[in-house]
């Protein structure tokens, strides 16, 4: 590095594409360019959905490769939850399983057979998701695979150890396995006991910010960088980087990362373990810089994906334009059911859902988006609302990051739905918070969140939505949905 500049790549990995964004970070500003992009997505092998991980790390070369000739450090972020088991050798046992697979139906009723959910809520802080790491390994207890696991990796973790040989997991993803101590930020053993899973299984744990390695010589010869290369944790589950870089001026704030999931919450300092929160079905995620994110996970644009692919994909702008011109709130659906998670079908499953509530289903195209839309912003509402009424943090102004911030019928949606403003932007938000936290290890910033935030503001433009329309009427259709 020279001059107070660093040039870090951000590989952030999504549940549709991947992405290696090359960053140059100098003490007032950051730019990039999207040095590689390459898809993602379920490989149905039998009866298992799994994740092609040795296609991603193929993609994670040739964009380290892109990104260079020269790096002053790498940082991995993914979604959540999914992981690879290695053996004795350390070799991996087989393709990590899709969290959409259908493989943990009906399991966490078991889990909590062992340790009820109330207990289990009081120590994690993390909501009842089906596809929770927990929840997987209990449905792959008896299996020959499990019994030759020797060490567990979180899909970043498994990257970067593939990249350095590094064997630990970083402390904002292993949040959401469903055996982390919210409180102290370390495994509980109590828990892995309690379950019958091996203690060995579970690597030491990291803070965003640490140096974890360094490039392997042969990842070097294959990506032509020059040595030595660092890779950093960063907050390596994508909403906790996605958050660091939400621009907000106040931390008066919530915010909504919006992708295939939309993560809508607030920002803490502690985690919130009451039982008015597991009713709610929020969890305490660990944010960077020894935060919570207290959020509740909503389908998000999945919905509309899913539609979008069973007709065919066509042109989403023509379809936003056309539902935006359809009656607002006609019908809506829960957008956080268990019912939408699995792929398939989605336009009859939204149909037989307002159904279900006595709603007239949507038959068009554009009805059925309308119907998502309002959906989205519905449930982006209550959880806005019930985030604030449960950890007693003020909310004035609500985040909208992601790549739904480029969706001005959504984000608009959103601001009438809170009654509050909505400031839409960055859309690559996760791979600025990536990038912030490795220019920050590397010595080229300095401060916390508030800083690291101001110097995306001072990079990124946004746009502001304020909000319209009648309250009464998104009172009525939250009523629809909860009698």
């Amino acid at each position: 590095m020279a001059g107070g500049a660093v040039r870090v790549a951000a590989v952030d990995l999504g549940a549709s594409s991947g992405r290696v964004m090359a960053f140059d970070v100098t003490p007032g500003r950051a730019t990039f360019v999207e040095a590689h992009r390459f898809p993602n997505g379920p490989v149905r092998l039998g009866d298992t959905l799994h994740w092609d991980v040795l296609g991603l790390y193929r993609g994670v070369l040739d964009g380290l490769r892109a990104a260079g000739p020269r790096l002053d450090a790498v940082g991995i972020d993914s979604w959540a939850v999914d992981h690879g088991l290695l053996d004795a050798d350390g070799a991996l046992l087989g393709n990590p399983v899709h969290y959409r697979d259908r493989r943990t139906d009906g399991v966490p009723e078991a889990v909590h057979a062992r340790v009820p959910a109330a207990e289990l809520y009081r120590v994690t802080g993390l909501q009842v998701l089906p596809f929770n790491t927990v929840y997987q390994l209990a449905a792959a207890r008896g299996t020959a695979q499990l019994a030759a696991a020797r060490r567990l990796l979180l899909i970043p973790d498994l990257l970067a150890h593939w990249l350095t040989g590094a064997r630990v997991t970083e402390v904002t993803n292993a949040s959401t396995t469903g055996l982390l101590d919210a409180r102290t930020r370390t495994w509980s053993a109590d828990l892995v006991a309690r379950l019958d899973l091996a203690a060995g299984l579970f690597t030491p744990l990291v803070e965003p910010g640490t140096e974890v390695g360094v490039l392997r010589d042969h990842v070097l010869a294959e990506t032509g960088l020059t040595g030595p290369v660092p890779v950093v944790a960063v907050g390596s589950h994508d909403t906790a980087s996605a958050v660091v870089g939400v621009p907000a001026e106040t931390g008066d704030f919530a915010y909504v990362a919006t992708g295939t999931w939309s993560l809508v919450g607030v920002e803490l300092d502690r985690p919130v373990l009451s039982e008015a929160g597991r009713a709610a079905n929020f969890s305490n995620e660990l944010g960077v810089d020894g935060t919570v994110r207290y959020l509740r996970n909503v389908m998000g644009l999945w919905l509309l994906q899913e539609c979008s692919r069973e007709w065919g994909d066509p042109d989403l702008g023509g379809l936003l334009d056309a539902a935006a011109a359809e009656p607002g709130l006609a019908a809506v659906v829960d957008a956080g059911d268990p019912a939408f998670i699995a792929p398939g079908n989605m336009p009859t499953r939204i149909a037989q859902a307002c159904a279900r509530t006595g709603q007239t289903p949507p038959s068009t195209p554009a009805a059925i988006v309308r119907c998502v839309l309002d959906s989205l912003a519905l449930a982006h509402r209550r959880a806005v609302r019930q985030a604030a009424e449960l950890s007693g943090r003020r909310v004035e102004v609500v985040h909208v990051v992601g790549g739904g911030a480029r969706n001005r019928l959504l984000c608009q949606l959103t601001a009438d739905a809170c009654g509050l403003p909505v400031v839409a932007g960055p859309v690559e938000a996760a791979a600025y918070g990536n990038a912030l936290v490795q220019a920050r290890a590397l010595g080229v910033l300095g401060g916390g969140l508030r800083e690291l935030r101001e110097l995306v503001r001072s990079s990124t433009g946004v746009v502001r939505y304020e909000p319209s329309g009648d309250a009464r009427a998104w009172r009525a259709a939250e009523e629809r949905l909860t009698g």
